[in-house]
């Protein structure tokens, strides 16, 4: 019997090592994927060929020894040609920086990189904080956005900081119900983000901004834009007087002279 198996062992066609991989025909490479002796450095060579077949790519999928290594399942994941159906489901167990991964890949189709970070914002309030400060600092700018509104003010700042992230973000972020006064007060007196008009706009229509900033932010709008602003804002009574009193006695100034 030992014998009958070293035989058929011996028939097997063996996977080509990985340095051959990127000159193999299509044959070759599905016999490569679905080798009982690929090994995780064969299964990477095979994933690194951008051309790689779908069909290849579902042959590697079901070699369960080749899978176990996290690196081999991140770039099954991000390949361009991996089906949905393996991909998706794959990325769904991935740990959170492995998601992050996913996430800022620069090869991951669009839709995949989608659910990486869907998986991410859903499991925002179960990792822990040391997990959510690393996110803040190098996550794509929609997970950063969302950990702009984190109870924790050294998450919100570094999020803050995030070079990914974009106005749009920012401005979501201040004009949710959650934000906080911290994060107003921070991006109202932030290096870059307190500069961009719309912004300010922004920051003009929260509870949170201060007197100084709001005259600050409002000097350079018309009597009627920001009448039109304070309509819908949130800012507390007597500041929106003191804003449309400082904008009368401006214009009352200016006629006078």
């Amino acid at each position: 019997m030992a014998d009958e198996a070293a035989e058929s062992n011996a028939t097997q066609p063996a996977s080509p090592p990985a340095r051959d991989v990127h000159g193999a025909e299509h044959g070759e490479l599905l016999r490569a994927a679905s080798g009982p002796g690929l090994t995780a450095d064969q299964a990477l060579a095979l994933l690194d060929r951008a051309d790689l077949p779908a069909d290849v790519i579902e042959q590697l999928a079901k070699h369960g020894s080749a899978l176990k290594l996290p690196k081999v399942k991140l770039a099954l994941a991000c390949h361009a040609h991996t089906p949905r159906h393996i991909s998706v489901p794959l990325i769904r167990h991935f740990y959170t920086f492995d998601l992050m991964k996913v996430a800022l890949s620069l090869v991951a189709p669009a839709d995949v990189k989608l659910s990486a970070e869907e998986v991410l914002l859903g499991r925002l309030k179960m990792i822990t904080a040391g997990e959510r400060l690393t996110l803040a600092r190098r996550a794509s700018g929609r997970i950063a956005g969302a950990l702009l509104t984190d109870a924790d003010e050294k998450i919100m700042r570094a999020a803050l900081e995030n070079g990914r992230l974009t106005e749009a973000l920012v401005i979501r972020a201040i004009l949710r119900p959650e934000a906080s006064a911290a994060l107003v007060q921070t991006a109202s007196q932030h290096a870059k983000w307190s500069y961009r008009r719309d912004v300010q706009l922004a920051l003009l229509r929260t509870e949170h901004l201060s007197l100084a900033r709001a005259l600050a932010f409002s000097r350079e709008l018309s009597a009627a834009h920001l009448a039109d602003i304070l309509r819908t804002s949130h800012l507390p009574s007597q500041i929106k007087a003191q804003l449309l009193n400082q904008k009368t006695q401006a214009k009352a100034a200016t006629e006078a002279g």
